[in-house]
């Protein structure tokens, strides 16, 4: 199929230039972008007052959490994961998970989200929603042990068994990657064996790392260092590890994870809730760290919207650091979508002939994203996911003029109020 995209503001390459064009889609990559493209396709769209932009890659989430939303705000993480968050998640059944991926991916599609890296459980139950609403999904098992050795030989079984059934779909758009929980939750003899297994069935790994002073505490008096020191000191560290928050970093670090090609997923809003801290987002981009943004699960966050997280990143690390003219829009912008493809080796994050076509279309027709003076500001300060008109996932039309096409919205939202008056 093709689809044809006219009369827009496209976001252009990797330098974000915009330019008024059109953008031809056949099968699932984009093939040409220039102005008046007069070919024939089976879809066109009238992208006039609008703009045109790369899909949104969200690099660390927990996308069936959406059940759990507002029920336990306004609280520290150790409690909050302890005594309200873990609790509520035993009860939820693989049906039920399932239920919760289906209403995360409806809210993404919505708001513009083409790519995830997620970790939670029962991915299995994940994946089929995934693959039923056409989004990318790279899928971990939160894999936890607790110093125990019997529930790490279940922990890597329980692993192996996802990837196992997730590969059977044999889909394109749904990754299997190893997601040990964090270093305070799993024994070393795991996240070594993790190591081991990533780099035979060549998967990503994701994981919690450095996310709060409790957690650098914990982990100090227990090792005497770091965990990224911890994590490098046990080889665990390279160019296919996502690391998640990374709020508690010193300068030895940060020169860890350069030197590995780390790639650490930001999460502003997650970590401003929580009172976790405030990633040094200057440091690591000084020393060439790639940064990916990510909303963390919508039980700490409260959505899935990567365009107002967009807006916290660059809000944060201002007031912060007292600095205007940090985590400017660009960069914000890079991180959202160029940045998170490279970490999931994914060749989009990009409108350009050649790149997939994953894309959104963002309508400007509205009073707070207008005049269109700069198209990347207004995107990053004034826009939010309900903006968000058309969303494109591999040359698929996920939704079109708001509507979504390939999950049913009002079936989608009472199954998950049903689940969670089961498990209140």
């Amino acid at each position: 199929m093709s689809i044809l995209i006219k009369n827009g503001h496209v976001i252009y390459g990797e330098n974000l230039d915009v330019v008024c064009a059109d953008v031809l889609i056949e099968g699932n990559r984009i093939v040409k972008v220039e102005k008046s493209i007069n070919e024939t396709a089976d879809t066109v769209i009238d992208a006039t007052g609008r703009v045109v932009s790369p899909g949104f890659i969200n690099l660390h989430t927990h996308s069936p959490m959406g059940l759990l939303r507002g029920l336990a705000d306004d609280l520290p993480l150790m409690d909050w994961l302890q005594n309200h968050i873990w609790p509520r998640e035993a009860k939820l059944t693989p049906e039920y998970v399932k239920v919760g991926a289906y209403l995360g991916t409806l809210e993404m599609i919505k708001s513009g989200t083409t790519a995830f890296l997620d970790m939670y459980f029962h991915m299995d139950k994940v994946a089929e929603a995934v693959l039923e609403a056409g989004l990318r999904g790279y899928l971990s098992y939160g894999m936890i042990d607790l110093g125990d050795p019997d529930k790490t030989e279940k922990e890597v079984k329980d692993a192996l068994r996802e990837m196992e059934a997730i590969e059977k779909l044999n889909s394109d758009r749904v990754h299997f990657a190893f997601g040990p929980h964090a270093p305070y939750t799993c024994s070393i003899a795991l996240l070594k064996e993790v190591r081991k297994l990533a780099s035979e069935h060549n998967k990503l790994i994701t994981i919690h790392v450095s996310e709060t002073m409790a957690e650098i505490g914990q982990i100090t008096e227990r090792y005497g260092k770091s965990p990224v020191v911890l994590l490098d000191d046990i080889g665990f560290l390279g160019n296919d590890v996502i690391i998640a928050h990374g709020v508690w970093l010193d300068s030895r670090d940060i020169q860890i994870l350069a030197r590995h090609g780390v790639t650490v997923a930001h999460n502003p809003g997650s970590n401003m809730k929580l009172a976790s801290g405030v990633m040094p987002i200057g440091k690591l981009l000084n020393a060439g760290v790639n940064i990916g943004l990510g909303t963390d699960g919508s039980a700490s966050n409260n959505n899935l919207d990567m365009l107002e997280e967009m807006k916290l990143a660059a809000l944060l690390h201002k007031v912060h650091n007292l600095d205007p003219v940090i985590a400017d829009a660009r960069t914000v912008f890079k991180m959202a979508t160029q940045n998170g493809a490279k970490a999931l080796r994914l060749n989009a994050g990009v409108i350009k002939e050649g790149y997939l076509a994953d894309i959104a279309v963002i309508n400007f027709n509205r009073p707070h994203l207008r005049p269109i003076n700069d198209v990347i500001s207004h995107l990053v300060y004034s826009a939010n996911g309900n903006d968000v008109e058309t969303t494109i996932v591999d040359g698929k039309i996920l939704m079109l003029d708001g509507e979504v096409l390939t999950l049913n919205e009002e079936k989608v939202m009472r199954e998950a109020e049903d689940v969670v008056e089961k498990i209140r």
